[in-house]
């Protein structure tokens, strides 16, 4: 067995507070010209994204795959897919990423595996071997049907039937990602075994996708209908699909879930300064499930819900987001997110016109890294990019191919990056990548914005940079003032120091008084221009005001 092999952070909490950069390989460089992104590629514009003042990438799955899902349908847990190169490849990735002062987390999908993996494929053979019960495998019910009434994400059942085990196995995705058997001990030890894998290897953490789905109930019990509720900020599934139709008590968010998870914190503890940030999506009651995972120091560093990924971007929804984890989550921690590869980019959630697109990004990075929790953003944003309008035919995602026009998927905001404005296909590929490159992004690209001092690159460089300066921004307590319109105003407190964060998320001129808050000294804002006159404070629409308080 090899010594394990030590992370070369010198704090074990630098993931508190961090700023995480979302790479999705396929899209980011490609260095073959066959229109993939792979490892190499990343290791190339690896300047870029240290350029950004970043303290870590999660990278989205680049194992081997026969590629359903895009790579989250997983076949060998150990190796990585040719498409994007091989071990050394992620090793030079690593070892440069490091030497940049940049931590790598990598996407462990582990709820379930592709048809292709040998456990599946040695699984279903017979209803006697060695990995028989390493899946969900069910009888049908006497007339044939599934066992129960649960959904597949992806559409249609949860379950498919197969022919040699005359038994249904259970999917939550695609007929082709069947869920892993947890309640196996056999199953956690084998899962357990790739994590280490990739520790010894020297990477600094996981992001674990669906990390509430990696247990179901045993009974195979029903799932009751969803009762819609006017408070909740967490959805499971868009209005198109009828996985939203559900209360989902039965095939997700399991009580054994948590022993497992201390299971994995204690294999990373054996690690210096490793860390796991959890995908959480169950619907209403996400913050009670962050709160169960992250909570007493012995499950996940922290998690991620869907709660900012929709598209309100409103004081009151960004208040009743924060103040519901903060009143659900007494001793974990929340890494927050307005984008990533599954959502609308955020910049075309949010603003209305073309020509708000730059403010309103700039507005959204400015919040974000203001608020208390660590923070992840998604390749891309650091451009202001918008989703990207594509044909029906060159759709690549099969979430938007089976819910096509209602729901157009997520190919729209995976298109590839735009590096040079010029360039053939944006010196993305030296061939046609896998889905176009939109004309629109274009104008857009690193080069355009890398000299232009109002430019939305240049924005977030000075934005994380401030924020890194800060330590009462990494881990410091936040409360909210209260304001007689709709502002979004709190202070951020450590030590003794106290920074007062005042935002207009409106297309409206508003005023606030900061009260009682006494200001030391105003904190400039390059972009933002509110006006602090006769002890108010003018704010222009999507603009933001910074001040030390006394």
């Amino acid at each position: 067995m090899t010594d394990p092999i030590k992370s070369p952070t010198t704090n074990p909490d630098w993931w508190r507070g961090a700023v995480i950069y979302q790479v999705y390989p396929r899209s980011f460089q490609d260095t073959t010209g066959d229109g993939l992104g792979d490892l190499r590629g990343v290791t190339l514009r690896l300047p870029h994204i240290a350029s950004l003042g970043v303290d870590a990438i999660w990278l989205s799955p680049f194992f081997t795959s026969p590629m359903a899902d895009m790579g989250y349908d997983v076949s060998d847990y150990c190796d990585v897919d040719p498409i994007f190169g091989n071990l050394a490849d992620f090793d030079e990735m690593l070892a440069e990423a490091h030497r940049l002062g940049i931590k790598v987390i990598i996407d462990q999908v582990i709820s379930h595996t592709s048809d292709q993996h040998p456990w599946f494929i040695e699984s279903r053979a017979s209803r006697d071997n060695a990995r028989a019960d390493w899946y969900v495998w069910a009888d049908p019910k006497p007339d044939g049907t599934a066992p129960n009434n649960w959904l597949s994400i992806f559409g249609g059942p949860g379950w498919e039937w197969d022919g040699v085990r005359r038994q249904y196995y259970m999917h939550n995705f695609l007929i082709s990602q069947p869920d892993l058997n947890f309640h196996n001990p056999d199953v956690q030890d084998a899962v357990l075994a790739t994590v280490k894998f990739w520790l010894d290897r020297g990477v600094d953490g996981f992001r674990l996708d669906t990390v509430n789905f990696y247990f179901h109930d045993k009974l195979l019990r029903n799932n009751p209908p969803h009762e819609p509720d006017p408070d909740s900020v967490g959805l499971d599934a868009p209005d198109t699909n009828p996985y939203g139709m559900q209360n989902h008590l039965y095939d997700k968010t399991q009580p054994e879930n948590i022993e497992f998870l201390r299971r994995f914190r204690a294999l990373l503890d054996q690690y210096e300064g490793r860390t796991t940030v959890g995908e959480v999506g169950d619907g209403p009651r996400s913050l009670k499930t962050v709160a169960a995972y992250t909570g007493g120091g012995d499950k996940l560093h922290m998690c991620y819900t869907f709660d900012l990924l929709g598209p309100d971007f409103t004081a009151s929804h960004v208040r009743k987001c924060v103040t519901a984890f903060q009143n659900a989550v007494t001793d974990g921690w929340v890494c927050w997110a307005f984008s990533n590869h599954d959502v609308q980019r955020h910049v075309s959630r949010f603003a209305e016109t073309v020509e708000e697109r730059a403010r309103v990004a700039k507005l959204a990075v400015t919040l974000l890294s203001a608020l208390r929790g660590s923070i992840c953003l998604y390749q891309g944003e650091e451009l202001g990019l918008p989703e990207a309008e594509l044909a029906f035919e060159d759709l690549r995602d099969p979430y938007g191919i089976r819910f096509w026009p209602a729901f157009k998927g997520r190919d729209g905001c995976r298109t590839p990056m735009v590096w040079e404005k010029a360039a053939d296909y944006a010196a993305f590929s030296a061939g046609k990548p896998w889905l176009p490159v939109p004309v629109e992004h274009r104008p857009l690209a690193a080069d355009a914005q890398e000299h232009d001092p109002d430019s939305v690159l240049q924005h977030y460089r000075r934005t994380l940079a401030f924020r890194r300066d800060q330590d009462v921004l990494r881990d410091g307590d936040m409360r909210f003032v209260d304001s007689n319109q709709n502002l979004l105003s709190f202070v951020r407190e450590k030590d003794g120091k106290r920074l007062l964060f005042v935002f207009n998320l409106t297309r409206e001129r508003a005023n606030f008084a900061p009260a009682d808050q006494r200001i030391a000294r105003v904190i400039a804002w390059p972009g933002f221009s509110p006006v602090y006159a006769d002890v108010e404070i003018h704010l222009a629409p999507f603009d933001m005001f910074c001040a030390e308080l006394d």
